[in-house]
């Protein structure tokens, strides 16, 4: 099988390439290395999987159509997984112009990649934070996702709108995930566990939002590729489970649909470092929301699955790459 995946240099996009790669099929990367942080990182993962069978990676902007036309009519896939973003809430306040570009443009441009090309299933992340000022808990797909708090939100809220379009006027199966705090081995630098294991292994303070009292349904990378490759086997049907009834489209969950804590994230780190956090306690972020959590019934009924890894367990995982990965002290 052919799968196209944008974003492979990527936190999720590498993870989800290597999955692929590992069964044994071709998988041809495309990635920007734009540097929202530390590029070196991309390259590293992108270099693992140019050390795979079956992988060919590929340097281009989905900004730029022609390219991304050309690649996707030269390689013909059957499935694509658009998983390239500009993420990030608290930097869209900063750079609203990257969102545009990337989640809008660059979208667009997929989608019609998606068209030219015959994709057999088309698949595309998603966020949590699409859910913005729902006041209930938990998740559910079929919720209003009118009220975003933030540009990225908003920018993901289109996204989602712009492949519903695209699968009813041109018969696309397409599938959205609503991920929810993605962390794990070769985590982004800008995600709170990655700095939270920085800071306090170098014995310095980490801020925390809104004085602690926030929640996040953290869930585990190996858990959402897990559920991914599912859900890739399943391209939707019209009036399928969680289908639009419009069109070959559904939108769903992943995450493990318990949120926890961040104060008891925090002490699962401080367990994992053998070290006790330097609080910097600051107010709410402009664009953050004070907690998420996954309804996951629809992702157990098409895939039987459901993420279960424990926090313990992921955040030791974490943070036994971080220090073979940076060299830092044994932990």
């Amino acid at each position: 099988m052919r799968v196209l995946i944008t974003g492979s240099a990527g936190f999720i996009g590498f993870h989800v390439a290597k999955r692929f790669l590992e069964e044994g099929h071709e998988v041809i990367g495309v990635d920007g290395f734009t540097p929202y942080y530390d590029v070196q990182l991309k390259r590293a993962r992108h270099a693992l999987l140019e050390e795979c069978k079956g992988f060919s990676g590929h340097r281009l902007m989905l900004e730029d159509a022609e390219a991304l036309n050309a690649l996707a009519e030269a390689a013909r896939p059957e499935i694509l997984l658009h998983l390239a973003a500009q993420a990030g809430v608290r930097y869209s306040v900063e750079n609203p112009r990257a969102y545009i570009d990337a989640n809008l443009v660059g979208s667009f441009n997929v989608l019609e990649a998606a068209r030219a090309s015959g994709v057999k299933h088309l698949l595309a992340a998603s966020t949590s934070s699409v859910y913005g000022a729902n006041p209930t808990a938990p998740f559910v797909e079929s919720d209003r996702i009118a009220f975003p708090l933030s540009l990225y939100a908003a920018t993901k809220a289109a996204g989602e709108a712009m492949a519903h379009s695209y699968a009813h006027l041109w018969d696309i199966p397409t599938t959205l995930f609503r991920f929810f705090t993605v962390y794990g081995p070769w985590g982004r630098p800008d995600m709170a566990l990655f700095k939270f294991v920085r800071a306090m292994l170098a014995d310095e303070p980490i801020e925390v939002f809104n004085h602690g009292r926030m929640a996040r349904d953290f869930t585990f990378v190996d858990d959402l590729v897990e559920a991914v490759r599912r859900l890739a086997d399943l391209p939707p049907e019209r009036g399928g489970a969680g289908c639009s009834p419009a069109a070959p489209w559904r939108v769903v969950n992943i995450g493990r649909g318990e949120p926890i804590e961040l104060m008891d994230f925090i002490a699962e780190i401080e367990r994992a470092l053998g070290r006790q956090a330097k609080l910097d306690l600051r107010p709410m972020q402009p664009g953050d929301v004070p907690a998420t959590f996954a309804d996951t019934s629809l992702l157990l009924e098409l895939t039987g699955y459901r993420p279960s890894t424990s926090v313990r367990a992921g955040v030791e995982a974490f943070s036994r790459w971080y220090a073979d990965y940076y060299g830092a002290p044994s932990i």
